[in-house]
């Protein structure tokens, strides 16, 4: 099985021997390499959709994997047993998504040693829900795809003792910087994460220069949006200060 720059992003985070729950599967893929490259020996494959879903029993029985990989129709982990999986993917859909996902399962995923995210939106939320839930962030990877970004991330169990005031953490700029970019992306100083942070640059700045070309910039919806760009501009200044010079 061949897969996308993306998805082998996503699978190349679960660590070895982990029995995993993949949510939101669809063609199956992903549960087809990991079993392939003898990663897992097991995984359950998991989607909301039938149509999907039936489109991954068809791949694996292909690959003659069926006594490896099984399928159950899901929203999120409603059909998912505790203790059944220690490891879940919940890749290619959007953060809040992702966000409730996890919120409905919290007492299952608390059994689970590891999470991968590959949430396509909202990533700043999701990294501070992460901080709310008591995970840590452990690993983190990024690739550029297709004219996107995806970054990616394994979570794992905060130890008991070691979460932290989030409300107080959150005001900091360091932490709203690691919350929006990623802090293990950050301290590898991630070459697709640079790249990202000059493009995200040129763009906000192009936004600020259109609305102060406006006439009748004063409005309250401009000033409002140029403090954003503000603040997202000091935000991704120590993200940038935190890679060498390029």
């Amino acid at each position: 099985m061949e897969l996308s720059n993306r998805l082998k992003a996503v699978a190349d985070l679960v660590s070895p021997g982990s029995v995993v729950c993949d949510v939101g599967c669809d063609h199956g893929y992903v549960p087809i390499y990991l079993v392939q490259n003898r990663i897992c020996t097991k995984v359950i494959a998991m989607d909301v959709n039938a149509g999907p879903l039936e489109r991954a029993r068809e791949h694996i029985r292909a690959f003659a994997l069926e006594e490896y990989i099984e399928t159950r129709r899901s929203d999120g982990v409603e059909a998912l047993e505790c203790g059944e999986a220690d490891c879940l993917i919940l890749a290619g859909m959007g953060g809040r998504l992702v966000i409730r996902i996890l919120t409905k399962g919290r007492e299952k995923i608390r059994t689970m040693r590891e999470m991968i995210l590959q949430p396509q939106s909202d990533i700043g939320q999701v990294r501070a829900f992460l901080r709310r839930l008591g995970l840590r962030i452990l690993q983190e990877d990024m690739v550029y795809e297709d004219g996107k970004y995806y970054p990616m991330i394994r979570v794992v169990p905060e130890p008991a003792g070691n979460v932290r005031n989030v409300e107080e953490i959150a005001k900091d700029v360091r932490q709203q910087a690691y919350d929006r970019y990623g802090p293990d992306l950050l301290q590898k100083q991630h070459r697709i994460l640079y790249q990202y942070l000059l493009w995200e640059q040129e763009r906000e700045t192009a936004i600020s220069s259109r609305i102060l070309a406006q006439a009748g910039n004063e409005s309250a919806a401009n000033g409002r949006r140029l403090t954003e760009l503000l603040q997202s501009a000091r935000i991704r200044e120590f993200a940038l200060s935190c890679f060498d010079q390029r």
